[in-house]
């Protein structure tokens, strides 16, 4: 069993391969990689796409990476389980409006707009901790309740074109889209491996989640 973290030069990735790989070695679900090889991907049983940055420059970077087609063809081809972290899951959307209009994987139906608080005593960039509100139930979500604490560092979301794909949401000042879902696809808007034992429980279901 393989897991690859898609290294596309957007980030940091040492936190998330440490967190993967403490949960891997917990749940017994194999190895983890963080690789820039088009065949690792190709073969892996799992991908995570991370993210940090802006969106155009992030979709650039992971198309030039060479990853992004073996990617496309693992996930929507062959139904291997995606987990998109960040601006990760902002890529599984139609498309971005951050700077410039950019097409996204197409994979969830909405698009990323600047957060914009209905009460402007809420900051953007959107950062530090906030309460989970569980929308619909997910394998990944098992042990999971609405007020449990996660970690985001970001100033675009996910609107939603289909609100059955959003999974849990947040309250800064608005809703914001925190996990969204389909098929195989997830995305998380925070970053799980920075979120204490609520992320760490999320990546190990994750892990052994079998769609």
């Amino acid at each position: 069993m393989l897991t690859a973290i898609i290294d596309y030069e957007s980030g940091n990735l040492h936190s998330a391969q440490k967190a993967f790989q403490r949960m891997a070695q917990e749940t017994g679900a194999g190895d983890i990689a963080v690789t820039d090889d088009p065949d690792v991907v190709a073969r892996a049983d799992r991908i995570v796409l991370p993210g940090d940055g802006a969106f155009p420059a992030c979709a650039g970077a992971l198309r030039r990476s060479g990853c992004f087609e073996a990617m496309v063809r693992t996930v929507r081809d062959r139904g291997r389980p995606f987990l998109g972290i960040c601006v990760g899951m902002q890529l599984m959307a139609r498309k971005g409006h951050e700077y410039s209009e950019t097409e996204g994987l197409g994979w969830i139906d909405g698009e990323v707009e600047k957060i914009l608080p209905a009460d402007p005593s809420f900051k953007v960039p959107h950062m530090g901790w906030n309460d989970l509100a569980i929308d619909r139930p997910h394998p990944v979500l098992d042990g999971i309740a609405t007020g449990d604490h996660v970690y985001f560092v970001h100033s675009y979301q996910m609107r939603m074109t289909d609100p059955a794909q959003r999974l849990a949401h947040a309250d800064y000042g608005s809703d914001v889209t925190a996990i969204v879902g389909r098929d195989t696809m997830l995305g998380f808007q925070f970053h799980p491996e920075k979120s204490a034992a609520t992320g760490l429980r999320m990546i190990a279901n994750f892990l052994r989640w079998r769609p």
